[in-house]
């Protein structure tokens, strides 16, 4: 080999590598940022009846959001049994069953046409289909409107995973006999289910702060919630109150409410990895 023609290379490597670590930094700057701000203005608010107590009423000082965080869990479980199956059952029909064709091409156009529809209009949809015709809001309706939120999202990156699993696993399975069904259960998702998984996450992720389609369907509520039938609290819609209120303690717990909410979704981004690492060690 030319050794000036390798030492190019060397220093072009170095050159790229030091290009990418650059870019990366820059990429994290706005995240640590955020984040680092949100800690800072949020960890003066947290204690026992941050979490324990119901809002103060208007003007004075204590209470928590206990209602809100509780509320929070709520909506994403009624989304996620919505949502998730419906997606994930969407993406397994247009990988294995219907990968090409009209039909298949069609149920794409939706789903992308549904990732770029804004949250607010999603919301008011949800509050003509399920809010309208029984006459108030609930908790129900909240989690309907961010399960349509969840389902385009989860829909296409399950897809975009099981396009990634070799079709010599599947022909190997359909060779020694075993069912289209059962080759999908036993071999296809459990290869996928680390994709699949952070897919997941990334629609609950996704859902867990949104707040246009609650303000209009499961809008608010400053007690404990009894029923899915009735209004629910949650903490996006939580924060909204609170941030654009005037006193600055409402302020302080907004603030508050940010930060529990992120760490909420890291919780269950570290949960989901650690379940999905000893799913993988018994599929192996």
């Amino acid at each position: 080999m030319n050794p000036k023609r390798s030492s190019r290379r060397r220093r072009m490597n170095v050159v790229m590598l030091v290009i990418v670590v650059l870019l990366t930094s820059l990429a994290l700057i706005p995240l640590i940022s955020i984040l680092s701000y949100i800690i800072y203005k949020g960890a003066p608010a947290i204690n026992l009846d941050f979490f324990t107590k119901l809002p103060a009423a208007v003007g004075e000082t204590g209470g928590g959001i206990g209602n809100s965080i509780v509320g929070t869990f709520v909506l994403i479980l009624i989304a996620s049994c919505v949502g998730l199956p419906v997606g994930i059952m969407a993406a397994i029909y247009l990988n294995e069953y219907m990968p090409k064709g009209m039909y298949s091409s069609t149920i794409r156009f939706v789903i992308d046409v549904l990732l770029g529809i804004p949250s607010v209009v999603i919301g008011i949809f949800a509050y003509l289909a399920f809010v309208k015709p029984i006459g108030h809001f609930s908790a129900w309706s909240g989690g309907l409107a961010l399960a349509i939120i969840m389902i385009p999202i989860v829909t296409r990156s399950t897809e975009e995973i099981l396009r990634l699993t070799p079709n010599s696993m599947r022909e190997g399975s359909y060779a020694l006999g075993i069912s289209k069904w059962r080759t999908i259960l036993h071999i296809v998702l459990p290869y996928s289910i680390k994709g699949i998984v952070t897919g997941i996450m990334l629609g609950i992720a996704r859902v867990a702060g949104e707040t246009a389609p609650l303000l209009l369907t499961a809008f608010g509520n400053h007690f404990w919630n009894t029923s899915i039938s009735e209004p629910i609290a949650s903490l996006p819609a939580q924060i909204f109150e609170y941030a654009k209120s005037p006193f600055d303690d409402w302020i302080q717990k907004a603030w508050g409410a940010a930060f529990v909410l992120i760490m909420l979704v890291l919780l269950i981004n570290i949960a989901a990895r650690s379940l999905t690492r000893s799913r993988l060690k018994n599929v192996d």
